[in-house]
């Protein structure tokens, strides 16, 4: 590989997701590989801005790959967001000798890489690490599918006090404005009803459903809601408005909150943090920037900041027609 790169910096910014320590593991390793120094980032640009720097060597990063969250911090950085505070970050980078910088996070992360490639022309890469499973350009971002395994595990342990309470419960999961971990987790767990943004069902219509669910004999009901979900103000508000229309159930609301975010990575996850980290070094090695690096039908593939932002990461149609079918 033809490239002057010599120190490659890396980060992790943005909230925390499950597999980022196996996503720097494979960083710093490949870096070794390819006999180039690696540098670690202590609390995402918040620490580009103070030169929060520690070298990182094979040895650095044993142990973590097992690893929830995130040695090496994550932060969202006021000062990076000023033009003085990424000329600050920028000055750092140069007297440390960084050639380059891997950046791992969501579309925050990449927006603020994108804008730093284009103050100071700096070689930046960028890999998805977000539960939300929302940036364009990849079939999968890092925590995604551990965010799954949390979340039915919790919902399956939700539905045996259901049963036995004849219960409506209403789960929120994270999601924002991408209703993947609330679809897939719906199926997963035999959720009765999927709310999620990128389909309004409707207040009246989901409690006819529930309506009906009950009269064909179900005595307990779980319905899975995603955070970004734009039937009712919040998940309290939707609550209550079944409550004043629907007599037949109790109605319990669970939000899980950030237990989505800890935890483990599942054996996925460690796989491809570990395939995009390696993969992250190549592109740079390869003298490409201001590109995120993900998967896309198993293979690794490069997109710009540009797009993965963007763009737009649809959800499967297909899987709603599935969680309405056996749903009955």
């Amino acid at each position: 590989m033809k490239t002057n790169l010599k120190k490659i910096g890396v980060l992790t910014s943005g909230g925390d997701a499950p597999g980022m320590n196996a996503a720097i593991r494979a960083v710093v390793r490949a870096c070794v590989f390819y006999d180039k120094e690696c540098v670690g980032i202590y609390r995402g640009y918040q620490g580009l801005v103070e030169g929060d720097f520690t070298p990182l060597g094979a040895r650095s990063v044993k142990n973590i790959i097992n690893k929830g969250g995130t040695f090496l911090k994550s932060a969202r950085s006021k000062d990076f967001m000023t033009p003085e505070g990424r000329e600050k970050a920028f000055h750092h980078l140069k007297d440390n000798e960084i050639d380059a910088l891997i950046v791992i996070g969501g579309d925050g992360t990449f927006t603020g890489a994108s804008v730093f490639n284009e103050e100071f022309d700096f070689p930046i890469v960028g890999i998805p690490g977000t539960i939300d499973n929302d940036i364009n350009g990849t079939d999968f971002t890092i925590g995604y599918d551990t965010a799954l395994n949390t979340v039915v595990e919790a919902i399956d342990k939700i539905r045996d006090t259901a049963n036995s309470h004849n219960r409506l419960f209403l789960v929120e999961v994270m999601g924002r404005n991408a209703g993947d971990i609330a679809l897939n987790a719906g199926i997963g767990a035999g959720a009765e009803e999927i709310l999620i943004p990128e389909e309004n069902l409707g207040k009246d219509r989901l409690v006819e459903s529930l309506s009906k669910s009950r009269k064909s004999g179900k005595t307990s009901s779980i319905v899975v809601v995603s955070e970004g979900d734009q039937i009712g103000k919040n998940i309290f508000e939707l609550a209550q408005y079944i409550e004043s229309n629907l007599n037949d159930y109790e109605v319990r609301v669970t939000v899980l909150g950030h237990i989505q975010r800890g935890g483990s990575p599942s054996c996925y996850d460690r796989v491809l943090a570990s395939r995009l980290g390696v993969g992250a070094v190549d592109v740079l090695l390869a003298n490409k920037k201001d590109v995120m690096v993900g998967v896309k039908h198993k293979k690794i593939v490069v997109t710009s900041f540009k797009e993965a932002i963007e763009g737009t990461n649809e959800i499967d149609w297909d899987l709603l027609k599935v969680a309405d079918i056996i749903s009955i």
